[in-house]
């Protein structure tokens, strides 16, 4: 019983419920929920600089001799792009024909709460005309920083990015030499998600502000389109691991049901954890066993949890047309490819660990300043239970990616005939 009441994710479920219940029967409350929420949401962004920074870093940077490893580096680097763009593109794709979000402002716009409707109207015609304004060439100008400084005072997501990938060819430039800063970099990296930690364990607080912010608000019958994007997404990873990935498996001759069988601790403790890291050990160990050469497992899994994250590119995809939707915002074909640009960009930026996906997505709307972050809020209450999802997924895509790259780097051994036929 104790073991249950310390769980996160029991603890979450219920701080959602009370805020259903809070939010349904005690309305007055919201004001103070969005507070509590915001709070919540601050602290989680306060760290997204340090924490892209240093994760691309590391990541780029742990590739030592670029000339050694530069042929599977760069074998995985233009599969992990390829891969999680069709994650990117299908996720849009989905979301564009489900619209989870479609019916939220439908919802809105039947409560009883007359000023609420008028101020959330007065809200979208200035989100509208933000995006119909937007120009994406002064943007993309815009990625260069004239001031590192200042990109990190100002928390421009794309500018430390920009600076990050330079800083880390730098880095590994220095081989040997560059070893201690690396180590201290990786040191910084280990605080920053271990403060992370301590702020996911308010999780509970964040989502039960958040669901009676949203129900005290809109009414308890904005819960459906939220449950729809968690359909939504919870299909999408379906077809992406049992179509692409299925297709991949197939092209490059091994099973991919006896993979996942072949994995299924492994499967089972993320699901549990709701973290892909957790299994990070075990997997490059059972990669190995499976028939990966070490250094292609070496190189290839913790690369890959910075940037092969198909589960939380996926994620990021759909609830940032969710959000368009809910809003209002008729986004072009022309916009989405530059969102997908973007995330191909921001979903390289953190790790996969707890609350990985909701810090991205929080950059990836501070970056396009075309969807409010406020809107955040109405998508904690069900993130928590599409991190698992995201986490399940992200495991199974960089176990797939070593054993691609290994079998055409022609390193890979075949440990076991019934694993790969």
């Amino acid at each position: 019983m104790k073991r249950l009441l310390t769980n996160l994710t029991f603890q979450v479920l219920v701080a959602i419920i009370l805020g259903v219940i809070v939010g349904a029967y005690f309305p007055g409350f919201a004001p103070a929920a969005k507070q509590i929420s915001d709070t919540f949401i601050r602290m989680i962004t306060m760290l997204i600089a340090p924490i892209i920074f240093c994760t691309i870093v590391l990541g780029i940077a742990g590739m030592h001799d670029m000339r050694k490893v530069g042929r599977v580096g760069g074998k995985a680097l233009l599969y992990f792009e390829i891969v999680t763009t069709f994650a990117l593109v299908i996720g849009i794709t989905v979301a564009n024909l489900l619209k989870p979000g479609a019916s939220f402002m439908n919802h809105l716009q039947r409560s009883p709460t007359g000023p609420v409707v008028a101020a959330n109207a007065a809200k979208l015609a200035d989100y509208q005309k933000a995006a119909a304004d937007m120009k994406w060439g002064d943007f993309f100008t815009h990625i260069v920083p004239s001031n590192i400084f200042a990109a990190f005072a100002n928390g421009d997501i794309l500018q430390i990015l920009f600076f990050a990938i330079l800083f880390g060819y730098g880095l590994s430039k220095l081989a040997k030499d560059g070893a201690g800063f690396v180590s201290g970099i990786d040191k910084l990296s280990k605080v920053l998600f271990n403060i992370m930690k301590v702020i996911m364990r308010l999780a509970p607080i964040g989502a039960f502000a958040g669901m009676a912010f949203t129900i005290g608000t809109y009414g308890i019958s904005t819960l459906k389109p939220m449950l729809n994007l968690l359909g939504a997404v919870y299909l999408t990873m379906f077809l992406f691991i049992f179509i692409v990935l299925n297709i991949i498996c197939r092209l490059y001759k091994f099973s991919l049901w006896k993979y996942l069988v072949y994995i299924k601790e492994e499967i089972l403790l993320v699901l549990g954890t709701s973290s892909s890291e957790s299994a990070l050990p075990s997997m490059i160990e059972k990669m190995e066993k499976y028939g990966c050469s070490k250094s292609v497992v070496g190189l290839v899994i913790p690369t890959g949890y910075s940037f092969n994250l198909d589960g939380t590119t996926i994620y990021m995809s759909m609830a940032v047309i969710f959000l368009a939707q809910v809003f209002r915002i008729d986004l072009s074909i022309a916009q989405e490819l530059t969102i997908i640009g973007i995330l191909m960009l921001t979903s390289k930026g953190a790790a996969a660990v707890t609350g990985g996906g909701f810090i991205i997505l929080t950059s990836t709307l501070t970056a396009i300043h075309i969807i409010p972050i406020e809107g955040m809020a109405i998508l904690f209450g069900v993130d928590r239970f599409m991190s698992e999802a995201r986490a399940i997924t992200n495991l199974i895509g960089n176990g797939i990616a070593t054993i691609v790259i290994a079998k055409s780097e022609g390193e890979f051994t075949v440990s076991d005939q019934r694993l790969v036929d």
